[in-house]
C-alpha cells in the first residue's frame, strides 16, 4: 500500500519543518496526539519515539480509539524531510516520509505512507481507518500552528499605525 495525503500552509517551510521535526513535543502540540516519547537518541540524531494518537470514532461524545506505534525518526534540515520506520506496533515496517516542499505562499506538505502486510487488505484497511485520519489532524494541526505563529511574526514585524 501507498498512499499520499498533503497541505498547503502559508508559512515558511523552515518554520514548519522547525514544528514538526521535534517529535517529542507532538503530545504537546497535537491535541489528537496522548502520548510522543523518545524512548531512545542515537548518535546520528535519529530517535525512537513511543506515540500514542486518538483516532475520532465519536467525535461528538469525544469518544477516540487510542492508536499506538514506536518509529524510528530521522531528519534533514537541508531538505525539510522528515522520515519515520515504524518499528513497533501494527503498523511495524511503515515507511513515511514528510516532504515540506517551498512554495510561492509559504509551503505544501506531502506525507507519504508506504506499507505492505501479510494479512491481504490489512495495509488498506489502516490507511483507511487510522492513517489518512489522524496523519490529515496532524496536517492540518500543524498549519493551524505555523499559520498562527506566522501571522504574530508578520504582525510584530509590520504593525499597523
Amino acid at each position: 500500500m501507498e498512499s499520499e495525503i498533503a497541505i498547503d500552509i502559508a508559512a515558511p517551510p523552515a518554520l514548519v519543518f522547525a514544528l514538526a521535526r521535534d517529535v517529542e513535543q507532538w503530545s504537546t502540540l497535537l491535541p489528537h496526539y496522548a502520548r510522543s516519547t523518545v524512548v531512545d537518541r542515537a548518535p546520528d540524531g535519529a530517535v525512537a519515539a513511543d506515540f500514542i494518537a486518538r483516532r475520532p470514532l465519536l467525535p461528538l461524545l469525544g469518544l477516540a480509539l487510542p492508536v499506538a506505534w514506536w518509529a524510528r525518526t530521522w531528519n534533514d534540515p537541508d531538505s525539510f524531510r522528515l522520515r519515520f520506520r515504524h518499528i513497533a506496533g501494527a503498523t511495524r515496517g511503515m515507511d513515511v516520509t514528510w516532504r515540506i516542499e517551498p512554495r510561492t505562499q509559504g509551503c505544501r506538505v506531502v506525507i507519504e505512507h508506504r506499507f505492505a502486510s501479510r494479512m491481504p487488505g490489512f495495509a488498506a484497511f489502516v490507511d483507511r481507518a487510522f492513517t489518512r485520519p489522524i496523519a490529515g489532524r496532524t496536517l492540518a494541526t500543524f498549519k493551524a500552528l505555523a499559520e498562527s505563529v506566522q501571522s504574530a511574526v508578520a504582525a510584530t514585524t509590520n504593525p499597523t499605525t
